[in-house]
């Protein structure tokens, strides 16, 4: 198998090879420069967008349809949940950090600490800083009534609510700019995924 992506911050990337690691499925990395958009890259992908993921003849595109379709083919083990109860709290929380989190947080970080220099090259926007900032304390928030309340964000088993969350999360940490020591219930759920074996590459 291969992951065809852009970045290592990309918090999509990163959510697919935390699935692929956890189902213990080999895989390698292709970097793709997508602004060269390439006829034999578009192919595997019209929308000329990573990640993209190659099993045999296979190209599956978008993080989500990646950890749904790993989760038809290699089902053990489960990383949407056992029931439909705990299935759709587990695409519903990994939607929320893929969406609104990425939204409010992720790409107000990420894209002016990093994502400029790749593009227009222009200065950051500290207004867009400081509101990802500002932002993110709802969601940590959020994740710790979630564990106060349960074992993992959607239930007792860990499912892609979590690795949608952390991949994100493990970006904005990277740059520093999550605030652990004020959102402790976080932290905790956080340093237990970064202790999994599917999480020590990325770091």
């Amino acid at each position: 198998m291969r992951i065809v992506y852009h970045l290592p911050l990309s918090p999509f990337s990163r959510k697919v090879r935390l699935a692929l690691g956890e189902k213990k499925l080999a895989f390698e990395l292709q970097i793709e420069n997508v602004w060269q958009r390439r006829d034999e890259f578009l192919a595997l992908n019209p929308a000329g967008q990573v990640p993209v993921l190659l099993d045999g003849e296979m190209a599956v595109s978008d993080s989500t349809a990646i950890c749904e379709y790993l989760e038809e083919m290699y089902t053990d083990p489960t990383l949407i949940g056992d029931t439909p109860v705990v299935r759709a709290e587990a695409r519903r929380l990994a939607f929320w950090f893929d969406l609104k989190f990425f939204g409010e947080v992720t790409a107000n970080i990420l894209d002016e600490k990093i994502m400029k220099r790749f593009h227009s090259g222009g200065e950051p926007d500290s207004e867009r800083i400081r509101s990802g900032k500002d932002n993110i304390h709802y969601h940590l928030e959020y994740i710790g009534f979630l564990t106060e309340r349960r074992n993992w964000l959607a239930g007792d088993n860990l499912t892609c609510a979590d690795l949608a969350a952390v991949a994100h999360l493990s970006v904005i940490d990277y740059l520093g700019d999550v605030p652990w020591d004020e959102h402790i219930e976080a932290k905790s759920w956080y340093v237990r995924l970064k202790s999994r074996p599917s999480f020590q590459p990325l770091l």
